[in-house]
């Protein structure tokens, strides 16, 4: 009889083992998508001193070299502008070189900011390829990991965003880009600079 008691107990404490197991394995949390917005307002229109930003990217002419998340983010944009009535933006290859740069370097630096750690801004970032003289630029950031469409994606979040939106909608801006950077993670980090000159 003990035998058997400490059989039936070992038997059930060997289900409880494996049954908590079972559990375990299809309780591990999944691989959830994140994202993160962040807009600079449409009026910096103020001149500063220019300060040297690292060139990290190869030059590009036109939307159809961009990868395709930032032609994704670019096309969208566009869709969202003519949708609300304006005019689409043009594509600029000196202000792809601005964003892409800095969605690298945020990455590498480990920041997620408009302005660098050592205070370089999308004024001095923009003068550091060249543009000399502008009437207003205006930015949006945003990171996500996990989705299909992360150009996409991050142009209907921005979308749903105040701050996003007016940049994206407003009537001001003429020409834009979108640059990309995939962190080792997978996490797409994006750079949307607008400007009028």
């Amino acid at each position: 009889m003990r035998n058997s008691s400490l059989l039936s107990l070992s038997l059930f404490l060997l289900v409880v083992a494996c049954s908590t197991h079972n559990v375990r394995a299809q309780t591990q949390p999944l691989v959830v998508p994140t994202a993160r917005l962040l807009t600079m307002p449409s009026d910096v229109r103020s001149l500063s001193r220019p300060r040297r930003v690292s060139d990290t990217t190869t030059s590009i002419t036109s939307l159809s070299e961009a990868n395709d998340i930032e032609r994704r983010a670019f096309e969208s944009t566009n869709v969202a502008r003519v949708k609300n009535g304006l005019a689409p933006l043009v594509w600029d290859a000196a202000l792809w070189q601005v964003a892409r740069t800095h969605s690298q370097n945020m990455v590498r630096g480990g920041y997620f900011s408009h302005e660098t750690p050592d205070g370089v801004r999308l004024r001095d970032r923009v003068r550091a390829v060249g543009i000399a003289h502008f009437r207003v630029l205006g930015e949006n950031i945003a990171y996500n990991q996990g989705y299909d469409d992360p150009g996409g994606f991050a142009v209907e979040r921005w979308m749903i965003s105040a701050g996003h939106r007016a940049n994206i909608l407003s009537n001001e801006f003429e020409q834009s880009a979108v640059g990309s950077f995939v962190a080792p993670d997978g996490t797409v980090y994006l750079t949307q600079v607008f400007i009028k000159r």
